[in-house]
């Protein structure tokens, strides 16, 4: 079967569109891998050959939703490594429900590093993952080459919560249709079916519906680090991937261009008004980033 991508041209909604030219032979095909050292047990594999990229996916989704199918990474020579998040996608539950903290998903990363015998790579996570490459960046900046941040969200203490928690009610008294219905993204008419369509297809790629629903309960009330002037002290090349409110409310524009401003060495890319956000299009945000490493590393 050939990789797919997500795409959005002019008006025609979000649908799975087949990229004939991003076929791999299967001897270069994906390898599945899980982590066995320590709980919960991760689920992910590695394609390609070279510098290593790590892909972390948002909250609610799985590894698949960072690029989206595309496969142009791996033909500009880069390997990647893609994982599910505790209790996503094929990954095992945490041990306890209210093990979803970013200090947790952080030592998870650590976890999926040490186990490939990755020192160093790039990181590019969207939402929740990109919190946690920054937070893992913070911490331990030797072993990440570069960052990529995927329409990144930053919420005030207290933000999000109830948010969350209303999510997590619905999917727990009535699954997918029940979080859908408590689901009520702040965007016009001309995306609204892209967006719920899109997030039925990620949910239902989740086979631990009750782990997500915990994990929505405590990723809002975690930080990842302390302030935004915490980016102040990230020296490596960081590419800022941002969204239009318009198209995706939840990742505000502003909290992109504020990432750029504090942060060192930042590019700040984004959709041209009327556009999907690049972040949707799994061929653009591997172009973009595949040209940002060239540049940069």
């Amino acid at each position: 079967m050939l990789p797919v991508d997500f795409a959005q041209c002019g008006e025609n909604p979000l649908v799975y569109k087949v990229h004939p030219q991003d076929h791999v032979s299967a001897s270069t095909g994906p390898m599945p891998f899980e982590t066995r050292a320590g709980v919960p047990v991760l689920s992910g594999e590695t394609s390609g050959h070279g510098p290593p990229i790590v892909l972390l996916h948002g909250l609610t989704a799985s590894r698949r939703y960072v690029l989206l199918g595309s496969r142009m990474l791996e033909r500009r020579g880069h390997r990647l490594v893609a994982y599910d998040a505790r209790g996503h996608g094929e990954s095992s539950p945490a041990p306890d429900p209210g093990a979803y903290e970013y200090g947790d998903l952080v030592s998870d990363l650590a976890r999926v590093l040490d186990h490939l015998d990755i020192e160093r790579a790039v990181l590019a996570g969207s939402s929740m993952g990109a919190a946690t490459a920054m937070a893992l960046a913070l911490r331990h900046p030797e072993r990440v080459a570069a960052l990529v941040q995927i329409t990144p969200a930053y919420a005030a203490a207290g933000e999000g919560e109830a948010w969350g928690d209303s999510l997590a009610d619905g999917l727990e008294r009535d699954g997918v249709d029940g979080f859908l219905a408590a689901y009520h993204p702040a965007i016009g008419e001309r995306w609204r079916e892209v967006v719920m369509s899109f997030t039925r297809q990620r949910l239902e790629r989740n086979r631990h519906l009750e782990a997500v629903a915990h994990a929505l309960r405590v990723v809002p009330r975690s930080r990842a680090f302390d302030s935004l002037e915490d980016l102040q002290g990230v020296e490596m090349p960081t590419l800022v991937v941002g969204s239009r409110d318009e198209s995706d409310p939840g990742h505000p524009l502003v909290v992109a261009e504020a990432y750029v401003e504090r942060l060192p060495d930042a590019e700040l890319v984004i959709e041209k008004e009327g556009e999907a956000p690049i972040a949707w299009r799994g061929a653009q945000v591997s172009r973009a980033i595949a040209d940002f490493l060239q540049r940069r590393l």
